[in-house]
């Protein structure tokens, strides 16, 4: 692959361009699990990867990026491109309001001693807002990666959760003056807020680079934070993950990104949802799958058996005669819809044991039933031993 040349989204995920919806979930939540930087601490090229296979899940997944990526590759994500007109977010953005949870999650904080992050934390692609005419600018907006069980998924639960972020200075209440400073205006813009900069033909207006944007400066900056309005700080909020949840969902608590500079408006926290490996379940969209041994006397006269389950143990009845993979299907057991209301299935595949260590009373029975139902070394379907002459 040449220089600069970005990978294809396909091949980053390990999949066809023929794949699925829920293939490509469970392509995805494998990668992520790999690169997690959590499983991966210091690991500068799994952090990489990780952000490549989110990128590339959140173009894909997408139906309308998906066909412009299918016909146009990376180009459709560029500035101009079919992807990229109509939304402020290309692959890998978060803002299109229509695809993240509109709840406020965990506003203010919590309290509690010095915690570590739990997760990849990073400013989102694009970062923060520039700030118009006579105002500050918009603190960027921040991304923080969640792993969760899938108890916590089909529950709820609420995590409390640490990171870096520039925070408003609490010397100078984020004006970025020292108190008691008198203001003037900003000799640079002469109080627009903004400076016009020449570029060939075009003609570039910005935020002002001394004032911010306020059109305004005071006569003694702030000692805390030399006149910016923030510090960086370790903030502490609490999330609260509604029951249904699943990997790449995005919950949004709005405010606590970055603080703006000059006393600018704080950008928001996007939390990245990714599911734990679960020892006994798999999930499949709301359904969960699987598979328990059952014993070939069970299998054979059938019984009653009792299954785990998310709510806990059920009842599951095995008719008699079951064959091995046989998938039962208990109704309501499985994932609540994250909407509210029902939820999936639990699909429940056995497999039955055929046992290995006979006593010599156990082979001597089955010796005998083998004997009173005719068994042979032949195949017991006449059927298949007439198609399988040919062979001999």
């Amino acid at each position: 692959m040449a220089a600069g040349q970005k990978e294809d989204y396909y091949e980053l995920l390990g999949v066809e361009k023929t794949v699925t919806d829920e293939e490509l979930k469970k392509a995805y939540r494998k990668k992520a699990v790999q690169f997690h930087p959590d499983k991966n601490p210091g690991n500068k090229q799994a952090e990489e990867n990780f952000k490549k296979v989110s990128e590339a899940y959140e173009a894909l997944k997408d139906p309308q990026k998906r066909a412009a990526y299918d016909r146009y590759g990376h180009a459709a994500f560029q500035q101009g491109g079919p992807a990229a007109r109509g939304s402020s977010g290309g692959a890998g953005g978060f803002h299109d309001p229509f695809d993240i949870f509109r709840e406020v999650f965990g506003q203010g904080g919590g309290g509690g001693g010095a915690g570590s992050t739990g997760g990849i934390f990073e400013e989102f692609f694009g970062g923060g807002q520039g700030g118009g005419a006579g105002g500050p600018g918009r603190g960027s907006d921040l991304r923080y990666d969640l792993e969760i069980t899938l108890e916590e998924a089909a529950h709820g639960a609420e995590k409390e959760i640490s990171f870096r972020k520039l925070g408003e200075c609490a010397h100078c209440h984020g004006n970025g003056a020292e108190p008691g400073s008198k203001r003037t205006t900003c000799t640079t813009c002469r109080g627009a807020g903004q400076v016009t900069t020449s570029r060939g033909f075009f003609h570039v207006r910005q935020a002002c680079p001394s004032c911010h944007g306020s059109g305004h400066r005071f006569e003694k900056v702030c000692v805390k934070c030399s006149g910016e309005g923030r510090v960086n700080e370790t903030a502490k909020i609490n999330v609260k993950i509604p029951a249904g949840v699943d990997t790449g969902n995005k919950l949004r608590s709005s405010g606590n990104g970055e603080a703006g500079a000059g006393g600018g408006e704080a950008g928001d926290l996007y939390i990245v949802i990714h599911l734990k490996e679960h020892e006994v379940f798999e999930r499949q969209g709301d359904d969960l799958f699987c598979e328990i041994p059952i014993k070939f006397t069970l299998a054979t006269l059938g019984g009653t058996i009792h299954v785990p389950t998310l709510q806990g143990k059920a009842a599951l009845k095995i008719p008699g005669g079951t064959p091995s993979n046989t998938t039962f299907r208990l109704k309501g057991r499985g994932m609540p819809h994250l909407r509210g209301g029902a939820h999936g299935d639990q699909l429940i595949r056995v497999q039955v044991e055929v046992p290995t260590h006979l006593t010599s009373e156990q082979k001597k029975i089955l010796e005998e039933f083998s004997r009173v139902s005719g068994d042979t070394e032949e195949p017991m379907s006449k059927g298949f031993f007439e198609k399988a002459k040919k062979f001999f």
